[in-house]
């Protein structure tokens, strides 16, 4: 049997589906950021990052880079083993103590990823609940996904930060059954903040745990960079809070939060937490620095919310299809794949401008954009030739302007 037709099938449909990913081969450069090398099939060229997660620039940060160097330098860097076979090395406590610390609760627990956090935190937590109903939001990220599917309990889809529709379901359950509301804080497709405290006035009435994805908000909002349940005031009324130490705190990482009890359950019963090794001593020195810094130093997140505004009045001011947001996040509409992945195409290879296309099935088809987040290294001068490398991208490809924007100049 010629097992590599399936495989060779497989990517084909991609192709014909217009949603095969194509990665660009960049080099960071520490102290220049947004400014990369692209190692292009036609050689290296200087471009500038449009799309990073990392959205403060800490990964080159003097303070994360040296607590990095001095760690390796100190202890090598390996963590040399699973949390119980000689892993738990003091960096990586000092690092949950300092999670627990930035979201006001007892414990946290550190996993290799914001993606198995997710994965292995939602589905161990529910396995220990018995007759636990999971209530998820519609629009929940594909790792909170896959740990509701994985717990292996009843679950059900409430619409996107509907607390109507999350009534409705939490009174049809009953006051007596386990009831586990999983939701982001900030969704970072459409970059709109979930109504958190009317969740949490809603997980008191009808006696249900509160579980919240914060990943695209710590560090980046809240006096100390607590994310938007700190923000809001109501990061104490919250269950568990989860987040990740590869976005705004420029490093690696996933994490939850919560009490010492359901810290220790899930450490003692998550399958994704045992069976792997910890994350290497440099990462945690460097993540601790990170959140540190970001508790007591609000210039980076001022200065990017300032560029996020600004991109946002020069692009609407141009006329191009900016879809609302009161975030960081600086969504642009293409609506179709092909179209989406020739603009990014194009940007890279004639302007220098690296912004990654977002298609199916990371949102919906139809819904197709270009992801721009800025950071506070992007200048003024940096996102005017942004705009204007837009504006003749739209042009020939003969995407639609927003008309309205081009009126009220």
């Amino acid at each position: 049997m010629d097992y590599s037709q399936f495989f060779s099938a497989a990517l084909s449909r991609l192709h014909e589906e217009r949603r095969y990913r194509v990665f660009a081969d960049l080099e960071r450069i520490a102290g220049r950021f947004p400014h990369a090398t692209w190692h292009s099939p036609s050689g290296s060229r200087n471009v500038v990052i449009w799309c990073s997660n990392d959205y403060l620039g800490m990964g080159q940060h003097p303070k994360v880079v040296g607590a990095m160097v001095e760690t390796a330098t100190r202890v090598g860097t390996g963590a040399g083993g699973t949390r119980n076979i000689a892993g738990t090395h003091h960096p990586l406590v000092q690092l949950e103590a300092e999670l627990a610390d930035l979201h006001g609760k007892d414990a946290a627990l550190l996993f290799t990823s914001g993606y198995v956090s997710n994965q292995t935190g939602i589905a161990t937590l529910a396995k220990l609940i018995p007759n636990c109903l999971i209530l998820s939001d519609a629009l929940n990220h594909n790792s909170m996904i896959e740990g509701v599917r994985q717990a292996g309990c009843e679950r059900q889809i409430f619409r996107h930060s509907d607390v109507a529709h999350l009534e409705e379901l939490l009174r049809a359950a009953g006051p007596d059954r386990p009831k586990l509301i999983a939701c982001e804080s900030l969704y970072s497709m459409d970059g709109d903040v979930a109504p958190l405290a009317k969740i949490c006035d809603l997980a008191e009435r009808y006696g249900a745990m509160t579980y919240v994805d914060e990943v695209h908000a710590v560090g980046m909002y809240g006096p100390r960079g607590g994310g938007i349940a700190e923000r809001d005031g109501v990061m104490h009324r919250i269950d568990v809070l989860e987040g990740t130490l590869a976005k705004a705190f420029g490093c690696l990482g996933g994490y939850i939060a919560a009490s010492a009890d359901i810290i220790d359950a899930v450490r003692s019963y998550a399958p994704g937490f045992i069976f792997t090794t910890a994350l290497p001593p440099a990462i945690c020195s460097a993540a601790t620095a990170a959140i540190r810094h970001l508790k007591t130093s609000n210039w980076e997140r001022e200065r990017h919310q300032d560029r996020s505004a600004r991109v946002k009045a020069i692009l609407t001011g141009a006329g191009l299809p900016v879809m609302s947001s009161d975030t960081h996040i600086v969504p642009l509409f293409v609506g179709d794949p092909e179209r989406c992945k020739r603009a990014c195409d194009i940007l890279l290879e004639e302007h220098g401008i690296y912004i990654q296309p977002i298609n199916y099935p990371t949102v919906a088809k139809g819904t197709e954009r270009l992801r721009i987040t800025p950071s506070p290294y992007h200048d003024d001068g940096l996102i005017d030739q942004l705009a204007e490398a837009l504006l003749q991208v739209w042009e020939r490809l003969d995407l639609p302007l927003n008309e309205k924007s081009l009126a009220a100049e």
